[in-house]
């Protein structure tokens, strides 16, 4: 027999109704109890709330009871797992009753049907050495490179999450990453919106199994070594009739004003975030998935959305702030409260922020003044890189700024560089078809583009397909197109991903100063005239490392550079290897410093720049 449910005490509902509770999903919710189930959900504005399910043939409502903190609740006898129900609302008011899917319910039936399953989470871990060492694997010192993934249309497996466990833990240990970030897996009604239109705050997926399935796939994971970040949305939600919308008969759960609870951009609501219920709702939302999933991160979605209350909004669509401002001060405060609550509890993750402005601090401590984030994504080195790389090799030298430009801030967060999802979407072109030129150019370009990105300070997220050349966008409703591995111009940009996710992890100088600018050298940041551009990268221990981008066809023979240190240097990697599918233009052998200055070091080498490559250079 199943053990009885946690009750709900009076310390429940004073942190619950104060915005502070964590762990709502401790009580709220169906919680099995014995040989019944205990229901409670929040609907304070209902003149009656009932359950309704495949046990009473969704006619005969079982009725709950209301208490003073909005919560109704009570226990059904017989009712166990597997049990689909609903909660049926009667509004205050005389409007017609309405059945609304459980907002904190562990399970939902697979989409289109929207019910929810009562579930338990019981679930047997064997990832102890992943968590005893995950602190190290997920510091902002450690080589951390992000293999960013949709499960729906990865690599389609009858088994689901845990038959994808397997392949995907295989694939990330070949090609070397570190991390797997799923794009959201809670539970959403739209396939479409690849999870980012959630109504399952706390529900996995359905589509690819049960909540132990997915539980399955993380701890597969880590006991392979990888980490995983759960992408996570309360910036916005859908106003399908079965979730949060309207949710007793009132604006619940968003806001009332559409001027500050509508998103113009993706038809959605807003959540309330200066509700106290609203911010215990997503405050608790946010620590359940590491809690109850082992999750070593969370990416936040569109967190620029929620810092300004005019985000994509013309003059008079939106309200200002009481101080007569743009910001949300109800969003900055509960981002800063969801960071303060992840990292206290669990000090081995890591908090990224998708941010898309230039909102100051965001990876800063809350404690002086910033959001508390551990991680920002770079989206205008992401910008800026990726419109640079998509010009014509000859036009480059008059847009050398935009690649230089990025070194005036890289310091000022602790930064994920990414290549994500968005950028491969409505009619964007995959990575490759971004690169100007012939076949032999593109691919060359590409090879580039991610040997830039892995040189420069920060960690690295790619999304997948990006790491073997697909030729065309993604398509969520298809499985990537494997069999162009075949083909050793696609099979040679997988090797260059995991040779440079090998090189990463060997180099201190890679990743251990990512967020410092002691990490990070200018040798030539202004040659234009050749498009070339070198710096040198440093660690707290080991050799420099040395990196030169020709973003040209055309090799640079003789091309002198500066060095910090004397002796020996070689090849560490070339994107130009044939292994790769390059033209084979290399700096075979040692390379000897002279006793001629340049660029501010007493030494210097002499080396040729292979046409559209990046080439790394270590000390023998």
């Amino acid at each position: 027999m199943t053990q009885p449910a946690r009750a709900f005490t009076n310390d429940d509902r004073w942190s619950f109704n104060g915005g502070t509770h964590t762990a709502l999903y401790d009580v709220l919710g169906a919680h099995i109890d014995g040989d019944g189930t205990i229901f409670r959900v929040w609907a304070p504005s209902a003149s009656r709330v009932e359950v309704v399910g495949n046990f009473n043939s969704w006619t005969d409502g079982w009725a709950l009871n209301p208490d003073n903190s909005g919560v109704w609740s009570g226990r059904i006898p017989g009712v166990g797992a597997g049990e689909v129900y609903k909660y049926r609302i009667v509004p205050d008011g005389g409007a017609p009753p309405v059945d609304k899917a459980d907002p904190f319910a562990f399970r939902a039936e697979e989409p289109p049907r929207t019910g929810s399953v009562v579930w338990d989470l019981d679930y047997q871990w064997n990832d102890l050495e992943w968590m005893s060492v995950r602190g190290a694997r997920n510091a902002l010192d450690a080589p951390i490179s992000i293999y960013e993934v949709h499960l729906g249309s990865w690599r389609y497996e009858p088994g689901g999450y845990r038959a994808m466990a397997h392949q995907l833990a295989d694939y990330a240990n070949e090609l070397g990453f570190t991390h797997v970030e799923l794009l959201p897996v809670m539970e959403h009604p739209f396939y479409g919106s690849w999870g980012y239109q959630c109504t399952g705050y706390f529900a996995a997926t359905a589509r690819y199994g049960t909540p132990q399935d997915l539980m399955y796939l993380v701890d597969h994971l880590h006991q392979n070594g990888i980490g995983v970040i759960l992408d996570w949305v309360p910036s916005h939600f859908p106003s399908d009739s079965h979730g949060l919308a309207d949710f007793d008969g009132t604006k619940l759960y968003e806001h009332a004003d559409p001027k500050v609870g509508y998103h113009p951009d993706w038809d959605s609501l807003i959540f309330n975030y200066d509700r106290h219920e609203v911010r215990s709702f997503l405050l608790s939302s946010a620590l359940f998935w590491l809690d109850k999933y082992h999750a070593d991160g969370i990416r936040v979605d569109a967190v620029a959305s929620m810092l300004y209350r005019d985000y994509s909004r013309n003059e008079g669509e939106w309200i200002p702030n009481h101080f007569g401002g743009r910001e949300n001060l109800g969003a900055i405060s509960l981002l800063k409260l969801i960071n303060q609550a992840a990292y206290a509890r669990y000090p081995d993750i890591q908090m990224y922020a998708e941010e898309s402005t230039a909102f100051p601090m965001v990876t800063h401590p809350t404690e002086f003044g910033g959001l508390g984030f551990g991680q920002k994504w770079d989206m205008g080195w992401m910008n800026d890189t990726l419109a640079y790389v998509a010009k014509e090799p000859v036009h480059r030298s008059f847009h050398h700024s935009e690649l230089s430009f990025r070194m005036v801030y890289a310091f000022n967060e602790n930064f994920t560089l990414p290549l994500s999802h968005d950028e491969v979407v409505h009619g964007k072109g995959s990575l490759l078809a971004k690169q100007p030129g012939d076949r032999w150019q593109q691919l060359a370009g590409l090879r580039l583009l991610f040997g830039y990105q892995w040189a420069q300070p920060g960690k690295k997220l790619l999304f997948m397909g990006g790491e073997f050349a697909v030729p065309d966008e993604w398509n969520h409703e298809q499985e990537l197109p494997w069999d162009v591995l075949q083909y050793d111009e696609h099979a040679g940009v997988s090797r260059w991903i995991g040779d440079l996710n090998d090189l990463m992890k060997d180099q201190p100088a890679l990743h251990q100063l990512d967020s410092d600018p002691s990490g990070f050298q200018w040798v030539i940041g202004d040659d234009a005239a050749n498009s070339v551009f070198a710096f040198i990268r440093f660690g707290r221990e080991g050799s420099p490392v040395l990196f030169v981008a020709n973003f040209t066809p055309v090799p640079r023979h003789g091309y002198r550079l500066g060095v910090p240190t004397a002796g020996n240097w070689h090849e560490l990697l070339n994107g130009d290897n044939q292994r790769y599918g390059g033209s084979g233009v290399l700096n075979e052998g040692t390379i000897a410093t002279e006793n001629v200055p340049g660029h501010g070091f007493d030494n210097s080498i002499q080396i040729t720049v292979p046409p559209l490559t990046g080439v790394f250079f270590g000390m023998s």
